[in-house]
């Protein structure tokens, strides 16, 4: 769908231009993003290669570990389906911690993997395939709302734009991600409670 929307958009660009005599603005600004998205694409090589890195020292340094373990008693809380050091609980731990630090893509591959042994627990489970859980739909709200400490990928688009301060976005970016998770927590807990009173109704 979303090819198609990006298609449609750029085709019709194209033929408003064509028709307007501004062909060669479109051409000229296509060069031209062509060549930021390289600038961009190798600047965030370069701030995602240092930060990885450091996920994986933590990880090795079993600083994700300790930090997976005080998560604990949360994630137990937000996902009641998922067994206590599961892989699912690992995974979910360490998109958390990703997520936390700013560190959207590396968060992507744990994201993944935690939604393959979200699927793995379902099929375990006998629940009907192609649906997904309650846990599935309570990991994808906290993933969204995502709270940053350090907003790394934004810091980074702002440095390869030209921003004086690139860090500067990090107290709003803190305040507006601490609240949207917070959100996310209470309706996922309003959420929980509402499962559980709707199975004492079913028995």
């Amino acid at each position: 769908m979303m090819s198609y929307l990006w298609g449609g958009m750029i085709l019709i660009g194209i033929v408003y231009a064509a028709f307007t005599g501004n062909l060669e603005s479109v051409t000229d600004a296509a060069i031209q993003s062509a060549q930021d998205a390289v600038t961009l694409c190798i600047t965030m090589m370069g701030v995602m290669s240092m930060w990885v890195g450091l996920m994986e020292i933590a990880k090795e340094a079993g600083i994700v570990e300790r930090l997976s373990r005080i998560l604990g008693p949360a994630l137990h809380a937000l996902f009641p389906g998922v067994p206590k050091r599961s892989k699912a609980e690992e995974y979910i731990s360490l998109n958390m911690i990703a997520n936390i630090l700013g560190l959207g893509w590396a968060a992507t591959p744990a994201g993944l993997n935690a939604m393959k042994e979200l699927d793995a627990i379902r099929d375990i489970r006998g629940l009907p395939a192609g649906v997904a859980t309650k846990d599935m739909c309570n990991f994808l709200i906290l993933n969204i709302s995502s709270l940053q400490l350090i907003p790394v990928n934004l810091i980074a688009y702002r440095s390869s734009y030209g921003s004086k301060n690139p860090a500067g976005i990090i107290a709003p970016a803190i305040l507006a991600t601490l609240f949207s998770t917070v959100v996310a927590i209470v309706f996922i807990c309003i959420l929980n409670r509402f499962s559980k009173e709707r199975r004492r109704v079913g028995k």
